[in-house]
């Protein structure tokens, strides 16, 4: 599993950030992405779970299927439906330093992408303007 991802650039929201992708078979990630705002990296796995989620309805001809009354208090103006279905694990590295670890250990190109430059700023609330600190 060692060196079985290479990190690329990508596109979080509207923010540059870096995605790992598998360069290997016996990689156990289908991807990760660093989420530039939370200093997060989101990891999804191989390995599927079955989980419940609410899904739009549809009528007969694939279209949703909305509602006479209006909007529901959740704002939407279709009809929902809960379904069990096969999703990825995922897994949220927090910590800077074991984000960092992570990409050494599974990453070709650690030592030669800058992915550095994404988790080096943190936006720090204040009262006055954004203040951008190193970590």
């Amino acid at each position: 599993m060692k060196d079985s991802m290479v990190i690329i650039t990508s596109t979080w929201g509207k923010s540059k950030t870096f995605k790992l992708i598998p360069t290997e078979i016996n990689c156990p990630y289908n991807e990760c992405i660093f989420d530039p705002e939370a200093k997060v990296l989101a990891l999804i796995g191989k390995e599927k779970k079955q989980s419940m989620h609410m899904l739009p309805k549809l009528n007969e001809f694939g279209d949703l299927q909305t509602l006479k009354i209006g909007k529901r208090p959740n704002g939407k103006d279709y009809a929902e439906e809960r379904k069990t279905i096969d999703t990825f694990y995922e897994y949220y590295i927090e910590d800077i330093n074991e984000v960092e670890d992570f990409i050494r250990a599974f990453c070709i190109n650690a030592d030669s992408f800058d992915y550095k430059k994404y988790l080096e700023s943190v936006s720090t609330k204040t009262d006055g303007p954004t203040i951008l600190t190193s970590i």
